[in-house]
């Protein structure tokens, strides 16, 4: 035995014991991670992450805690996607203004049409429900409108 092999034994003999016992375990689960799910898994960049589609609320129990948080992550999710794609929009007909500056009015109507038509559906989902929104809001907001719909008709050309 060399010098360095010496000093690479733990004289600890509990320490020995139990790293011989963690090798013993980790060692073929790791073997199966890196030879089989790894290579097995389709890797897509952070921005191209796709998240299952998860039970929305009114598919919910009451008492489902666990549920409710999916319902909620899937709201603000949607809510912030959305938000981005108004944003986009709006650049857009932004830019085409900016572009098109004599004669935007005429230009840039389509994409002002879409700009506009886009944010009274948001405005419809999500308007009113303030900065602490939730999935149990935004339902409640949805089944009220359509109460209200019911009763005195459409809201908007969105709605029918």
């Amino acid at each position: 035995m060399t010098k360095d092999e010496k000093c690479d034994k733990d004289p600890n003999v509990f320490r020995a014991f139990m790293s011989a016992l963690y090798n013993t375990i980790d060692a073929p689960v790791t073997a199966f991670r890196e030879k089989v799910v790894v290579p097995n898994q389709k890797q897509y960049p952070w921005y191209h992450q796709k998240f299952r589609r998860v039970p929305t609320i009114d598919q919910c129990y009451e008492d489902d805690v666990v549920c409710d948080f999916e319902a909620n992550s899937q709201f603000k999710r949607d809510r912030a996607v959305d938000s981005e794609i108004l944003g986009i929009l709006r650049s857009r007909y932004e830019d085409c203004m900016l572009y098109e500056n004599p004669d935007h009015a005429k230009k840039c109507k389509p994409l002002w049409d879409v700009y506009k038509e886009s944010e009274e559906a948001w405005f419809i989902k999500y308007g009113d429900l303030g900065a602490y929104a939730d999935a149990r809001k935004a339902y409640m907001k949805q089944k009220h409108r359509m109460v209200w719909e019911k009763r005195h008709g459409p809201l908007s050309d969105l709605t029918r």
